[in-house]
């Protein structure tokens, strides 16, 4: 089953269009560069991820190991630039409906395109729990509002911005390790990596409070979990043959997420433990139908950015949109 309800988006994304350029990104380093968001004052930055090969899935004597992270076997992974920090409430707030006079003075074509994708009614709640927003990752939104941010961007930005796929957010947190952990077994070490259970006070934390992995990636364990562009699939790695796996999305429940939050046990943050999403994220939402956009019990469930090194074409990008927005 597709998507419940349809966007009322775009439905092409031009890379360029007439009259925008790409020069918004402002190239700081080879391994990396800064977004700047048009008419704001916002940005955020992204690291370049090498292409190559990796395990995926625990090793039959990792403590935690789930059966669904079974059988180990080799992914191969395109090159990548991914979000050095989860996607925060400044950067998801400009996407609101009470920002839209943000963009007024985009060039015209390009605010058309910008106009036409939907955006995110108000929430029931304060989606941030009272736990921070300056600095904070945003939280509580559902698979459907962070790809339908990620499209925006796109717009926005004339970047091409998606989630990771499974395959792909396994292979960033490991950053070249196989080990439990991206820094290794010791989970003495964890708390200087990640927020979780035992260190968080009981909420989520400002981005970046943690070392990076070895890649200069941030609380890709732990913090807030990140949602991927996958449906949860038990047996998934056994019936799955792709170099370059993606469980392609039917359904609005059972996605998976990765990387354990500020609200798990230790385990839960392993590079390989696994996720499912379910209706029980909107349990207390009191509205009928439920929201689309927002999630009432899922404070520990945020979402990072990736954009391809090799950009995708215009069909490719109309198609991938077809898909996961059910267009």
């Amino acid at each position: 089953m597709k998507f419940l309800v349809s966007a009322f988006v775009f439905s092409l994304l031009i890379l360029a269009l007439p009259g925008w350029s790409v020069c918004q990104v402002q190239k700081s380093s080879p391994k990396q560069y800064v977004q700047s968001i048009p008419s704001t004052g916002v940005t955020f930055e992204m690291i370049f991820i090498p292409s190559g090969k990796f395990l995926m899935g625990s090793s039959d004597t990792e403590p935690g190991r789930n059966e669904d992270e079974d059988p180990r076997h080799q992914v191969s992974v395109d090159s990548v630039w991914v979000g050095k920090v989860e996607v925060t409430w400044e950067l998801f707030g400009l996407f609101l409906n009470e920002n839209k006079s943000l963009f007024t003075s985009l060039p015209q074509e390009h605010k058309k395109a910008v106009d036409a994708v939907s955006r995110p009614s108000s929430a029931f709640e304060d989606p941030s729990m009272g736990m921070g927003r300056k600095s904070f990752p945003v939280v509580n939104v559902s698979p459907y509002a962070a790809l339908t941010f990620c499209k925006w961007l796109s717009i926005v930005t004339g970047r091409f911005y998606r989630l990771p796929t499974e395959a792909e957010w396994e292979y960033i947190c490991r950053a070249g390790a196989q080990t439990a952990y991206s820094h290794g077994d010791d989970l003495k070490q964890l708390k200087d990596y990640a927020v979780y259970f035992d260190n968080s006070n009981g909420q989520y934390a400002a981005v970046a409070s943690k070392k990076p992995n070895a890649w200069g990636v941030h609380d890709m364990q732990g913090n807030v979990s990140e949602w991927t562009l996958d449906e949860y699939g038990e047996d998934f790695y056994t019936t799955s043959s792709a170099p370059a796996p993606w469980n392609k999305p039917t359904s609005l429940y059972g996605r998976v997420y990765r990387g354990g939050s500020w609200d798990d046990e230790a385990a839960d943050l392993r590079s390989a433990a696994r996720k499912k999403s379910g209706i029980s994220l909107q349990k207390d939402d009191p509205q009928i139908p439920k929201s689309f956009w927002w999630y009432t019990n899922a404070s520990f469930i945020g979402f990072r950015l990736v954009s391809p090194a090799k950009a995708p074409d215009e069909q490719e990008i109309k198609k991938f949109w077809a898909i996961v927005l059910d267009e």
